[in-house]
């Protein structure tokens, strides 16, 4: 019988979550679970506690072997936003044990490890697919083979409190000229992040659509358009710079306004592990407070 495996994922973390990694490798040594650990990662934790000599450690997501069961994240949505660099287009699903605070997408809080495992290892799951986008351009290549991201693509101004021009057009027909400080174009999962604290809308996981969403436009009419993920982008930048930020998830690149972008939906989807007790909608009221009454505190 074949050994069940799966691989871990983090980034550096306060000591207070030690007990709960410390809790996870026990529980996982005692199910004599194959684990493959990222090597950065492996690092850091050997001056936090006592890491298992039997892990076995991988560099990047060329030495992730295709029987993985799953990928754990351990850490906050930013962490699961990173994995996704690790996984790509393997079609190995993504699991979050919630380091952080807010918990969009690592949905297993840190006091539930051990049931939310047994739940997986037991087949109680469901696996939610998930769009992504990618970026490209013609004049340069940008962010290399990791040019996709799960929340978000942005164009923000750089170096300057002038607002810039985004001129957008939609499968090659002109959609508008954006005066602003920048502007998002987000995934349903990167609908409620910063999209959501610019004024954009909700859009439920699986719905195909993606937004755009303008920063702090100079027009207050200009608001934000939920378009087809069928849709084609093409960003055409203007800036008294002559250079604008692009951002890829968590990845930065100062460019030349020369540069102009094409946006459109990855060729492949990650795969997101949802238990019994996760829920979009619940989410949603845990999260963002729906349905409480301050009056009533």
């Amino acid at each position: 019988m074949q050994q069940t495996s799966i691989a871990i994922y983090g980034r550096a973390f306060n000591s207070s979550v030690v007990p709960y990694v410390e809790q996870l490798f026990s529980y996982l040594k005692e199910k004599d679970i194959t684990v493959y650990i990222y090597s950065d990662f492996y690092d850091f934790l050997k001056g936090q506690l006592d890491c298992p000599d039997t892990f076995l450690r991988y560099y990047n997501h060329h030495d992730l072997p295709q029987n993985i069961l799953f990928l754990l994240s351990l850490g906050g949505d930013g962490t699961m936003l990173s994995a996704v660099s690790q996984i790509r287009d393997s079609g190995i699903p993504i699991a979050g044990i919630n380091f952080g605070r807010l918990g969009f997408l690592a949905s297993i809080h840190k006091t539930k490890i051990i049931q939310a495992l047994d739940n997986i290892f037991e087949g109680r799951y469901t696996l939610q697919a998930r769009d992504l986008l990618e970026v490209s351009s013609d004049q340069q290549g940008i962010f290399g083979d990791a040019n996709f991201a799960l929340n978000d693509i942005t164009v923000f101004r750089h170096d300057t409190s002038s607002m810039i021009t985004i001129n957008v057009s939609l499968n090659g027909e002109t959609l508008n000229s954006y005066w602003a400080d920048g502007v998002i174009i987000a995934t349903p999962t990167g609908s409620t992040a910063y999209s959501l604290s610019c004024g954009g809308p909700i859009i439920m996981p699986g719905s195909g659509n993606f937004v755009i969403t303008p920063v702090a436009p100079h027009n207050l009419n200009v608001r934000p358009i939920v378009i087809s993920a069928d849709s084609e982008l093409e960003l055409d930048i203007e800036s008294r710079t002559d250079k604008y930020i692009l951002s890829c998830d968590s990845q930065n690149e100062t460019l030349n306004t020369t540069t102009k972008l094409r946006i459109k939906r990855a060729s492949f989807r990650i795969h997101l592990i949802r238990l019994a007790s996760d829920s979009f909608f619940g989410t949603l009221r845990e999260k963002l407070l729906w349905g409480l009454d301050v009056r009533n505190y």
